[in-house]
């Protein structure tokens, strides 16, 4: 078998409608009702936060390996979901930078964002991923 990390959460129902994820010293409160609410993010939101936190992460560690300047970075990312059978069909991202780097360098950052994303690659196996960089 090959190596692996496993990664692990606790998550409960709390109340009515809301669970919380507790991930080693954190707590994520999730909307768990039957109905979409609006004040807590439900579990579609939690897959395009991992997907966010899975390009940023790469950002900052792309840019120690690779010696690429950015001063900054944000992503917004939308998954697009069909109702039958439900599942999600698209991810669609747009990662903004702060950098002075040359084009051919953001392109070869969104090379390595898109070869070894974990959450990444996970995701685009399972349905269309695209996205952009904006400089």
């Amino acid at each position: 078998m090959a190596d692996t990390t496993a990664y692990r959460v606790h998550a409960r129902i709390t109340g009515p409608g809301v669970s919380e994820i507790t991930a080693k010293q954190s707590t994520i409160r999730f909307d768990s009702a039957p109905a979409m609410g609006d004040e807590l993010p439900g579990p579609a939101e939690l897959l395009c936060s991992a997907f966010a936190a899975c390009v940023l992460k790469n950002v900052e560690r792309f840019s120690e390996i690779l010696e690429f300047r950015q001063e900054g970075a944000s992503v917004e990312v939308t998954a697009e979901r069909q109702q039958s059978p439900p599942k999600f069909v698209a991810v669609r991202w747009t990662l903004t930078l702060v950098t002075d780097e040359p084009p051919a360098r953001v392109d070869l950052l969104e090379r390595n964002l898109t070869k070894y994303g974990t959450v990444y690659n996970t995701l685009a196996a399972a349905c269309d991923v695209s996205g952009r960089i904006v400089v």
